[in-house]
């Protein structure tokens, strides 16, 4: 009978060849080559997609996958005699040479909502420009004006963390418009206003609490149980789909992390990590040319960073040809060929295939039943297996969904526990120009105030002409011609007049008299 799961250098898959005793391995030194996983709804995908993730852990490897269906959950408990497909299981197993024993796999439940698992976030900067464009579904203008506010942050150190950084910054472009278009080139404001609606569109998704920190640490990916076995870090989906280009942009964006983060290690006995991306086809529908490099360059450089990537997808079409040639190991389920097209699509799968002179590959994908699927594993030096057709094990851990106790239960005694679970608000691009503009505000009121002194000053000065004794009240003079001194004299000459009514008066212009004429 063959090895429970995986041994020391291989997985064991399923058995092929005459009567199903040929053993279908997995080599665990070209798990890094990355693989597919294709085949019509109900066809057995997941249970392929379970079986490897059990593989790769019990081989000490960690995984990552999404659990689109909330169907994956199973993995963290043993598989049961009281299961309705026991004795389907038992029987396959002997049929393919399995000594089949139920066991737990080691996982960690995530969530980028926070409600089946651990809270998922990455920063605004973290997740780029580009990916940002395509996860909002930006035009080519778009993008250049989120480019600029980007590189607008980046200069003038400000931090963008959240949605609310972003916004922030983008509402600082619209109003300086003018002077950044001069320095980076034409920023419309109307191309403004339509990034800040497609934000609005992604906060009522829910997706702004993907913003924001703590980050997800990238080595809580790749952790190992104490007794040995990769864990199996399991992304909540069913939900997520709801918003499939979040979906497909924050996987990408992960795979994106892990290439820029890890060191090369070249061809490692085993990967360090494996990553299965399931319903694959959300990441290439409609994706620009950009994008699609950036996916082709990943793929053909992170397998030396010791990444082994997992495409699970209906039909093979669904993934570009420039990325399927680096798939190297290949699950082919069956493929319905009700039309034309389904066809053609047929013909194309069964092409890629290293042909087997027992049977017709593209005949065998069409009539493969619930369970089955044509096989090709990488062999010695890298080289394409012959296709096999495959019976697939059954898994040792529970096929279908775990209960909400279970789950809270396996939550609650996680090694990150407690470390994504209050989110953090530190100084960032929002903090720092609200307190600009309150800065600004506040010199502006300042400067308001400083002009209504002076205008204050400048009417006391207006008021002030010498009549009344320079009193409140007196009017200015208004009749033309004279000067300020000329207004100065006329008022000390009707002053002097009215002191002639007087006896100090009088006594004063006899005094002044007797001066002039030598008299007292």
């Amino acid at each position: 009978m063959a090895e429970q799961g995986s041994t020391e250098d291989s997985i064991f898959v399923g058995g092929g060849g005459e009567g199903h005793a040929v053993p279908q391995r997995l080599l665990l030194r070209y798990g890094n080559r990355h693989g597919l996983i294709a085949g019509a709804t109900g066809t057995g995908k997941t249970v392929t997609l379970q079986i490897l993730a059990e593989g790769f852990s019990a081989a000490g490897v960690p995984v990552f996958l999404s659990d689109v269906k909330g169907d994956l959950s199973g993995i963290a408990v043993a598989g049961s005699a009281d299961h309705k497909l026991h004795e389907a299981f038992m029987k396959r197993s002997q049929t393919i040479g399995l000594d089949l024993k139920y066991r737990a796999f080691p996982v960690i439940f995530w969530d980028l909502f926070g409600e089946k698992g651990h809270p998922v976030r990455a920063t605004v900067e973290e997740m780029g420009p580009l990916l940002l464009s395509r996860l909002l579904e930006l035009t080519e203008a778009q993008e250049g004006v989120l480019n600029v506010a980007f590189r607008l942050a980046d200069e003038e150190g400000l931090a963008l963390l959240d949605l609310k950084d972003l916004q922030a910054l983008l509402t600082f472009v619209a109003e300086n418009a003018r002077e950044i278009s001069a320095r980076y080139g034409l920023v419309a404001r109307d191309s403004v206003g339509a990034i800040q609606r497609r934000l609005l569109v992604l906060e009522n998704q829910g997706g702004a609490g993907f913003f924001g920190e703590p980050a997800l640490d990238l080595a809580d990916l790749m952790t190992v149980a104490p007794d040995g076995m990769g864990r199996i870090s399991i992304l909540a989906a069913d939900r997520l789909m709801n918003a499939p280009r979040l979906y497909a942009t924050f996987l990408l964006w992960l795979l994106s992390e892990l290439f820029e983060a890890l060191p090369e290690v070249g061809d490692p006995e085993k990967p360090r990590l494996v990553f299965f991306f399931d319903e694959a086809h959300l990441l290439f529908n409609d994706a620009p040319k950009a994008l699609i490099s950036r996916v082709e360059q990943v793929a053909r450089l992170i397998r030396s960073k010791g990444v082994g990537v997992y495409f699970i997808t209906q039909n093979p079409a669904d993934v570009p040809d420039t990325i399927l040639s680096q798939l190297g190991n290949r699950v082919q389920h069956a493929l319905r060929a009700f039309t034309a097209k389904d066809q053609k699509d047929l013909a194309k799968a069964a092409e890629t295939y290293r042909p087997n002179p027992a049977f017709r590959i593209d005949e065998a994908i069409r009539d493969l039943a619930t369970g089955e699927a044509v096989t090709s594993f990488l062999e010695a030096k890298g080289i394409p297996g012959i296709a096999q057709r495959t019976l697939i094990r059954p898994p040792s851990s529970m096929l279908g969904p775990i209960g909400d106790d279970v789950r809270a239960s396996i939550i609650a005694a996680s090694p990150v526990r407690g470390k994504y679970d209050t989110p953090l608000d530190r100084d960032s691009a929002y903090e720092r120009l609200r307190a600009r503009t309150e800065a600004a505000a506040a010199e502006a009121a300042r400067a308001r105030e400083r002009m209504e002194e002076e205008k204050r000053e400048f009417e006391r000065a207006r008021r002030y002409d010498g009549r009344n004794n320079g009193e409140a009240g007196a009017k200015p003079r208004t009749s033309g011609g004279g000067s300020r001194s000329d207004s100065i004299s006329t008022a000390f000459a009707k002053s002097f007049a009215r002191q002639l009514g007087t006896r100090s008066g009088q006594a004063l212009v006899r005094g002044i008299l007797g001066s002039l004429f030598g008299k007292r």
